[in-house]
């Protein structure tokens, strides 16, 4: 460790978290005004990078260098504007989560239209015109494009700055964000200024990817990488507030910047890797500051209600001829293999993926729907609870029931930890906690070797040799899936689930009337860990071992989108929503390579068409259907 190699670090740390503000500046702004959490918006980073590489390479020779790069994030704010006025205007008055779907359906449309304009490879810019060289800081040599990018943030912040305060579009900015259907009373278009906002949001992202071409090459991972650290900034300095955007990417890329200068420190004997933080450093910062000040440094605080969008619906218990089709499913699913026989071996081993999936689906539901959580994060309890599995049979080689009942022990450890810093928020910014918690747990044990396995996992976590025989594995999966998913629907209408759904609809009334809210909500939390962790004890099983991916963020989004495919105000949503997730994610990737964009726009449709997921469309054409019968048989 040298000062000379701290000032470098600093120095890179400040040309990173230019980038990281221009691109979560955008994502501030329009979530400020239109409330939408734009998840696409990490995808017109990409586009911005990608975009930038053809014109540069096109047009440069004709208009240079700067204008070419610069026609990038012009372009990229033209299809962000399309993208509010076809997709987004229709579902602003949608829940919170449906916008959520909506916006995730885009990421998978964009990352496959990128993959078949440009393809797979990294696309390596050329140097930056005028600025190809490097300067001398003590003694080191720093790039001169990297001291550009330093002096960009400041300088978007300045011109943002100005836009806002001496213009008449930035004082209606300013009021939408303080109260936009006052802005709408008094005779403001809000639909244009909308479209404005998010075509500036997304011309601010295409400028942070156009920029960082010279810097590194474009790539098809860059949305996904890019949208995790702009949630943070954004919740960290304030949701909608550009200074605070501005000194959270400062903060969160120097923390990164010094843990990379520390390295590997020995302190009271103990070997710290300081530079493996760089993987969790802003999730630390955003829990922190979360559970600190939970509308951010520079925010200011807001009534969130938990359920955005229309109010519950109530849930309502099966009737007999519903109990009869369940019961009839699951007759048919058990005696599926003897029908079969060996030619139903591979739809075993799908209706087993479907079984775990229904399981987590229905343990998010859980207090999703009813309890009206909104988490992000809800894979690091199937993760927790697949490598507590592994870890028993692994190092004490207990028996598998036995493993199936304590393994999902560590999840059920992790949502009491978890949860209890979870509950006291609500809104946003309890689904960005809950994101920040998945994500520290995912760099544990990603980075624990010694115990995990780190980036490869644990293997060689199979049934025993009873439980392997034909399909008796498939049996144990169906009877332990479909009676977790029974006892969840039995606790929706006990008195637990009773005082759950009356502190999601109103938790001063419930406070009022006696139920400790917090205690409700925080019982809840746990019950929906250990039923998810008991998900991915099976997954450990049916796999053979576990990995980190199984408690990435893209788990969580899965299993979120299962529950708003199949209905999140239907107690059959979540089972009916992974069924048709996993089969048609199985059945679009083994036919097509481009199997995200295609399982993009089936799910922009079914949001688009079927707001109340597919199990609530089909109740209510059930409901419609009788009440006609109902008006026949009228004399």
């Amino acid at each position: 460790m040298s000062a000379s190699g701290l000032l470098a670090q600093l120095l890179n740390g400040l040309a990173s978290a230019s980038s990281l503000f221009l691109v979560s500046v955008g994502l501030s702004l329009i979530f400020g005004v239109t409330r939408t959490i734009n998840f696409a918006h990490g995808s017109f980073y990409m586009l911005g990078a990608f975009m930038a590489y053809s014109s540069v390479e096109v047009l440069s020779p004709y208009i240079g260098f700067w204008p070419a790069l610069l026609l990038a994030p012009l372009a990229c704010a033209v299809l962000g504007a399309i993208t509010e006025i076809l997709l987004l205007r229709r579902i602003y008055k949608a829940p919170e989560l449906f916008q959520l779907l909506a916006t995730f359906a885009l990421v998978l449309v964009i990352k496959d239209a990128v993959l078949w304009l440009w393809g797979p490879e990294e696309l390596f810019g050329p140097r930056a015109a005028g600025f190809e060289g490097s300067v001398a800081i003590l003694g080191r040599e720093f790039p001169t494009y990297d001291l550009l990018l330093i002096a960009a943030g400041p300088m978007v912040l300045l011109g943002l700055t100005l836009l806002l305060t001496k213009t008449r579009f930035g004082t209606l900015v300013r009021a939408a964000t303080q109260d936009r259907e006052m802005v709408g009373a008094l005779g403001v278009n809000q639909a244009w200024l909308f479209t404005a906002v998010f075509a500036l949001g997304t011309l601010l992202a295409g400028l942070g990817g156009a920029l960082q071409l010279p810097r590194e090459p474009a790539s098809l991972e860059m949305d996904m990488l890019t949208i995790g650290a702009a949630f943070v900034v954004v919740v960290v300095g304030g949701m909608g507030s550009i200074p605070g955007a501005f000194v959270a990417a400062l903060l969160v890329a120097e923390l990164k910047a010094v843990c990379i200068w520390l390295g590997v420190q020995q302190i009271a004997g103990v070997e710290i890797s300081f530079s493996k933080l760089t993987l969790v450093v802003e999730f630390l910062v955003m829990a922190v500051v979360l559970v600190w000040r939970p509308w951010g440094l520079l925010g200011k605080p807001q009534a969130l209600a938990r359920s955005g969008g229309e109010p519950e619906l109530p849930l309502r218990s099966a009737g007999r001829g519903a109990r009869a089709a369940w019961l009839g499913l699951l007759l048919a699913l058990v005696l599926l293999p003897l029908v079969a026989g060996e030619a139903g071996g591979y739809s075993t081993v799908l209706l087993t993926d479907i079984f775990i999936a229904a399981l987590l689906a229905a343990s998010l539901h859980f207090i999703l729907g009813p309890g009206g959580m909104h988490s992000f994060g809800h894979a690091a309890y199937f993760g927790l609870g697949a490598y507590g599995a592994a870890l028993l049979v692994r190092t004490l080689d207990l028996p598998l029931p036995a493993v199936l009942l304590l393994g999902p022990l560590v999840a059920a450890a992790g949502g009491l930890l978890y949860g209890w810093f979870c509950v006291r928020l609500s809104g946003v910014y309890l689904t960005m906690l809950t994101l920040a918690f998945a994500q520290i747990s995912w760099a544990i044990v990603f980075q624990w070797d010694a115990l995990t396995g780190g980036s490869n996992g644990l293997t060689g976590v199979w049934p025993p040799e009873w439980a392997s025989h034909g399909a008796v594995f498939y049996w144990l999966a169906l009877a332990v899936c479909a009676l977790g998913i029974y006892l969840l629907r039995r606790l929706l209408f006990s008195p637990l689930g009773y005082a759950l759904r009356a502190s999601r609809d109103s938790a001063l009334r419930a406070d009022a009337i006696g139920i400790a809210v917090r205690r409700v909500q925080w019982t809840a939390f746990v019950i929906a860990a250990w039923f998810a962790g008991l998900a991915g004890a099976l997954f450990a099983f049916s796999k053979g071992g576990v990995a980190p991916d199984a408690m990435s963020v893209t788990k969580s989004v899965d299993a979120l989108v299962m529950v708003l495919l199949g209905g999140v105000q239907t107690l059959a949503g979540p089972v009916v929503g992974a069924a048709a997730f996993t089969w048609l994610h199985d059945t679009v990737a083994r036919n097509t390579e481009y199997w995200r964009a295609l399982m993009g726009a089936i799910m922009l449709a079914l949001v688009l068409l079927f707001p109340q997921g597919i199990s609530g469309f089909a109740q209510m054409l059930w409901a419609r259907v009788a009440m006609k019968k109902a008006q026949g048989a009228q004399p």
